[in-house]
């Protein structure tokens, strides 16, 4: 087998660059949060994951001082809403760069809605969102030290809304629900459905083997 290999700090040399298309597909962090003044704001961010399973944690990349960056520091709280198939034009209208004061909810046609914890709204058309309140933000560096203009916004999830047609006997149905999942390419975004879908119980425990015996 031969492979492309290159040092990320001289260039990979391809059209394009392929580190995102290999760290992924990757859920959508869809952030709405406000200003000190309420003024609200809502971006996506291809940098989102889950970060801690107990007590719930996820988080956010900035790549450059953003609003949401500056709103989240501000007021310590944010709100993640899923991004689905129905959703994916809106979504990428609140890319849009915008001046202050233009709201991504009316670009993209979506309704803010009250949250039950956190102060900043919540996306109603969306069918799962989670309230967060700020746990750490962290400024990345580089192996020599030197800060680089991204932030990592982390926080713990203090309230869920699950919309109850995605529960299928108490078991939320990832595939139904139409994730939209982003790609490395320019434009490239995914979905799951029920074709992608395989089981894969985990081997069983010592303790679990032991009591089998």
């Amino acid at each position: 087998m031969t492979t492309h290999f290159y040092q990320p700090k001289d260039g990979h040399g391809l059209p394009h660059d392929p580190f995102n298309a290999i760290v992924g597909p990757r859920p959508i962090g869809w952030v709405s949060t406000h200003n000190e003044q309420g003024q609200l704001n809502l971006a996506p961010y291809s940098f989102f994951t889950a970060f801690n399973y107990t007590p719930p944690i996820v988080g956010f990349t900035s790549i450059g001082a953003k609003d949401s960056l500056h709103n989240a520091q501000a007021t310590g709280e944010f709100v993640w809403n899923l991004v689905t198939t129905d959703l994916a034009k809106a979504m990428n209208e609140t890319c849009a760069v915008v001046p202050l004061g233009v709201s991504e909810f009316e670009l993209g046609g979506l309704t803010p809605a009250p949250s039950s914890v956190v102060k900043p709204p919540r996306v109603l058309e969306s069918p799962v969102n989670f309230e967060c309140k700020v746990t750490q933000i962290v400024q990345l560096t580089t192996v020599e030290g030197h800060h680089v203009e991204t932030w990592l916004v982390l926080g713990q999830v203090v309230g869920v809304h699950i919309n109850n047609a995605l529960l299928v006997n108490g078991v939320y149905d990832t595939a139904a629900a139409g994730h939209v999942l982003r790609g490395g390419g320019p434009a490239d975004y995914f979905t799951l459905g029920p074709e992608a879908k395989f089981l894969m119980p985990r081997p069983p425990s010592a303790a679990e083997q032991q009591r089998k015996i």
